[in-house]
């Protein structure tokens, strides 16, 4: 799946660089074309010289790479790229990735790239564990980054421990399955469900809750990577899309939402309900604000809003498929069991709010799949990892059942 594929290879100040030539090596072998960006710190642990020989291509590092008004183009490098590969990344790289600190080439280039990137730190164990080191690897993950977590193993220091970068043949590997799933969707349309709905009071107060829209916008997202057609129905959120295949539809309750699903899902081949739709509006809206009054209490009647879960699980074709999720404080497999038969679910992902750094306003997540075959338990994971498990099993679904 790497024929013909555009790789930027960034090589950073780590002993770790001579691996970048078995790297080059791999890709090249499988039909890829390489472009290497070293920093000035890499150019210390292994030569341009050989880079451009293993790529026959010159090997950038500096912006102007010669006295005559030539200059390098980290825009046009960007745009060029397929994919862009950091190993390996420093802490130092990975510490300016992850704050815009645009001091050299390689970094430049990755500001502009539209490409996916994947990162493979190399370190000391102890400035890999560092809560610096882990917080900005968060943030590349809020990115939309993928990480390639580094192996345990004897290090530079001579001590033993996680900071090892991965090895090139697992590297390409990474890449190689990234692209093998890229339309595995294609043609597919794909209706999803992120985000809270608000149900007003009154011109500034509402019923709502905590959901923050990722975990739906990262589903979304990798729907769209997977060549889908996607439309995102979200609640009031402060997340922007980024893929051109993914078509947004803003609303703020409830009923909205509801209306939004019955237009979209029928032409859809699958819905994947992650909104955390409000089970309740007030009866009535007073359409001024409701003024507070002494110390009398203000006492609201709620009516239960549509079920979008039930309706589309009722209108679903013999050729569509219906995800939902359920957030659960107690009996969670009983619950979702439950809720899995009432919606007419193909599956459910449940998620519990007992777990930590699960559900809610996290950028991680726990779930467990379940079917009617059983259940499937997964670690906790960043919310990006989270749906790719979940888009993996749509696939699976849809070319098992269709």
């Amino acid at each position: 799946m790497l024929k013909g594929k555009k790789i930027i290879l960034g090589i950073t100040g780590s002993i770790a660089a001579y691996k970048a030539c078995y790297i080059i090596r791999g890709l090249i072998k499988q039909g890829a074309e390489v472009q290497v960006v070293i920093t000035p710190a890499g150019k210390e642990f292994i030569t341009p010289i050989t880079l451009s020989a293993l790529t026959s291509k010159p090997v950038i590092s500096e912006f102007f790479a010669q006295r005559d008004g030539t200059w390098n183009s980290h825009v046009d490098l960007g745009l060029w790229a397929d994919a862009v590969l950091i190993a390996p990344a420093t802490a130092s790289t990975i510490g300016k990735m992850a704050n815009g600190i645009a001091d050299n080439m390689l970094i430049t280039t990755y500001l502009s790239a539209k490409a996916p990137v994947f990162v493979a730190p190399a370190m000391d164990l102890d400035m890999f564990a560092h809560p610096a080191t882990q917080k900005n690897l968060d943030i590349l993950r809020s990115y939309g980054n993928h990480i390639i977590e580094p192996g345990t193993g004897e290090l530079a220091s001579h001590l033993v421990g996680k900071g090892r970068m991965e090895e090139p043949e697992n590297i390409i590997r990474v890449l190689d399955e990234f692209f093998a799933s890229s339309d595995e969707l294609s043609g597919k349309k794909v209706m999803i469900t992120a985000g809270p709905t608000y149900e007003k009071i009154d011109p500034v107060r509402f019923i709502g809750n905590y959901s923050s829209g990722k975990m739906g916008f990262a589903l979304a997202e990798e729907c769209a990577r997977r060549g889908a057609q996607v439309t995102l129905i979200t609640g009031p959120v402060q997340l922007k899309t980024k893929h051109s295949r993914i078509r947004r539809v803003d609303v703020e309750s409830a009923e909205e939402m509801y209306a939004a699903a019955q237009i979209y899902f029928p032409d859809a081949d699958a819905g994947i309900l992650c909104a955390a739709v409000a089970d309740y509006r007030p009866e009535t809206v007073a359409d001024k604000k409701i003024k507070r009054e002494k110390e009398e209490e203000l006492t609201l009647h709620l009516q239960a809003t549509q079920d979008i879960a039930a309706n589309l699980g009722a209108l679903k074709g013999k050729n569509q498929l219906l995800v939902g999720f359920a957030l659960e404080t107690n009996n969670e497999q009983q619950n979702a069991e439950g809720k899995l038969e009432r919606k007419n679910f193909d599956f459910i992902v449940l998620n519990s709010l007992n777990d930590a750094g699960a559900g809610f306003r996290h950028d991680t997540n726990k779930i467990s799949i379940i079917d009617r075959k059983g259940r499937t338990d997964y670690p906790l994971k960043p919310k990006i990892e989270v749906a790719q498990d979940i888009i993996n099993r749509l696939v699976a679904t849809l070319s098992s059942n269709f």
